[in-house]
């Protein structure tokens, strides 16, 4: 490693490092939704708000664009067995094509291997890849091969809310609903877009009535909760997500105007679109202080993981130093952290 690739901090990931206390890890969501907490940052003149999401609209710009995401969380985590009888636990992390999947699983697995989750739900393993993942086909009782609209019921009927690892607990019912925006529409997410989450149907028809308004969709991917393990930032391979970018919000991003980004999967969406003038496929652009957006001017965001790609994100709006001041004063007031945590809002 040369001495000037290791010259700026805001390019180590050491320097997205900060301790926790375990008790601000968010476990549960709080309610009603927007009754969660917003720190409000104002580059301009550097101050900085605390108040309740319920109120986020006296904050936006008058004229600012919104954009969201309008995936929808399925229930990707599903517990079965080996023809041994071994258990096994199986998380979908993204379809690779139109009938398999790339996914984690938890037990020893090889090519082949043929898991059971319910009498009319199978899954065969017909690869293994070196960074851990699977792809694996899912079939009916009878065998044969499940598209994703057949594998969506049975999903719903088997399957669990793919809670983050940090929660430490099992889904409930409730997270069924919870663990969802109130927009989301279009099944395929294996995690939720948090900031979206702060939402209730009122205050957010409010905003469309305030602000124009747009929708993308990408799929989070489990690649999300991944931890940055280089030093340098520019050496993690990014993980990809499909995105589709309707036409009207292709249009809302091309006229000038300010936008805010609900969450840093919009943020991505709409940066992918801005550098290479696709409006679906593959995203995996990782925005950091060396990468900042060349589109959104706002975001809304969660307080995120230590080491996250997507407190690096956070970085490329705010720069390194600020964005660790800004987390060290959240922990300070005692904000919830991650994904059912409290929100922060950077105009």
């Amino acid at each position: 490693m040369t001495p000037e690739r290791t010259s700026t901090p805001a390019l180590l990931t050491e320097s997205y490092d900060y301790t926790l206390p375990p008790e601000l890890i968010a476990t549960e969501a709080a309610e009603p939704r927007d009754s969660a907490r917003l720190m409000v940052i104002d580059r301009r003149s550097g101050e900085i708000h605390h108040t309740v999401f319920r109120e986020i609209l006296s904050f936006l710009p008058e004229e600012c664009g919104v954009i969201y995401n309008d995936t929808k969380v399925i229930k990707a985590r599903l517990f079965g067995q080996k023809a041994s009888g071994g258990k096994v636990e199986l998380l979908i992390n993204k379809p690779l094509d139109a009938t398999t999947y790339n996914v984690l699983i938890r037990g020893r697995v090889r090519e082949g291997t043929r898991l059971t989750f319910a009498e009319d739900l199978q899954a065969e393993v017909l690869a293994c890849y070196a960074d851990g993942s699977r792809r694996v086909r899912f079939l009916n009782r009878d065998g044969a091969i499940l598209s994703f609209e057949a594998l969506l019921p049975r999903l719903e009927r088997y399957g669990h809310v793919p809670l983050p690892p940090y929660m430490q607990r099992a889904d409930t019912e409730k997270d069924a609903t919870r663990y969802q925006p109130v927009f989301a529409h279009k099944e395929g997410a294996v995690a939720a877009p948090t900031a979206s989450l702060h939402f209730t149907e009122p205050l957010f028809e409010a905003l469309k009535r305030r602000h124009a308004t747009g929708s993308v969709t990408l799929h989070v991917g489990a690649g999300t909760f991944k931890p940055v393990e280089t030093d340098l930032i520019t050496d993690h391979p990014m993980h990809s997500e499909w995105y589709e970018i309707p036409e009207a919000t292709r249009k809302m991003i091309d006229t000038p105007g300010a936008l805010l980004a609900i969450g840093t999967t919009v943020t991505r969406t709409v940066e992918y679109y801005v550098r290479t003038g696709k409006t679906r496929g593959e995203c995996d652009l990782f925005l950091h202080p060396g990468n900042p957006p060349r589109r959104i001017d706002h975001l809304l965001t969660n307080f995120h993981l230590p080491k996250s790609t997507l407190i690096m994100l956070v970085a490329s709006f705010l720069g390194l130093e600020e964005t660790m001041k800004v987390y060290n004063r959240a922990i300070e007031a005692r904000y919830r952290f991650y994904s059912y945590g409290d929100a922060m809002l950077i105009l």
